[in-house]
Order: C-alpha cells, then sequence, then structure tokens
C-alpha cells in the first residue's frame, strides 16, 4: 500500500512539474507584400494557422505584413517563411511558390505599386 501511495505521489509531483513549466513563445512581423486584399489574408491565416508550433497569425493587408505567434520548440522564423512561401506569397527575404502563386486569387496577383516620391523641400 506504501508502494502505491508513493507512487502515486511521484507522478503527481512529476505532472504538476510538467504543467508548470513555461513554453518559450516567439513573435515576429513578417513583410507579405502580395497580402493585399481580404482573400489573401484568409488565405493565409487559415492555412498558417494549421502548422505545428504556430499559436496565432494576423494578416494585416493594409500594411501588407503578418504578424507570426510561435512556441520556439516547435518552429522557428525561417520555417514559418518557407511555409508563407509555399502558400504562394514573398515572405521577406523568401520568394513565393511560382506554382502555389499562380493559384491564388486575382486580388493577390495586382502588381504593388511603388511607393509615391516625396517631394523635396526648397
Amino acid at each position: 500500500m506504501k508502494m502505491i501511495s508513493l507512487s502515486f505521489i511521484a507522478f503527481l509531483g512529476f505532472t504538476l512539474t510538467s504543467a508548470a513549466q513555461a513554453k518559450a513563445v516567439d513573435k515576429a512581423v513578417i513583410k507579405t507584400p502580395a497580402a493585399q486584399c481580404e482573400e489573401g489574408k484568409d488565405f493565409i491565416e487559415s492555412r498558417l494557422i494549421r502548422e505545428a508550433g504556430i499559436i496565432a497569425v494576423n494578416v494585416n493587408y493594409r500594411s501588407r505584413t503578418t504578424t507570426v505567434t510561435w512556441f520556439t520548440d516547435r518552429t522557428n522564423l525561417p520555417e514559418i517563411k518557407i511555409r508563407i512561401a509555399y502558400l504562394g506569397f514573398d515572405a521577406d527575404d523568401e520568394s513565393a511558390d511560382e506554382i502555389a502563386f499562380k493559384k491564388l486569387p486575382v486580388c493577390c496577383k495586382k502588381p504593388i505599386p511603388a511607393p509615391k516620391p516625396v517631394p523635396a523641400k526648397g
């Protein structure tokens, strides 16, 4: 009986200790210039959130950025950028997969307008 009680106490201690350990989380903002419409936003968010280790995805199509939060023990930033590229979107320095890009909604394939030059004072 003592052996069962001690085993139970040891098991409970290990369980509580492992549950109390905080997992390391990281967050980054990635430039996704082709994410320029609501369809592109929904496409990235719905697919990227399914990937292992990713906790949250928020695409801002007005600023053309994607904010991703993930568990560092399951994935990393270069891997996330590759996953975004496989969806058909450029991700910072990672180029979009050409075949996936061709399958994107039409609004995501529009040419990205160049920024307007700021007139010089004087």
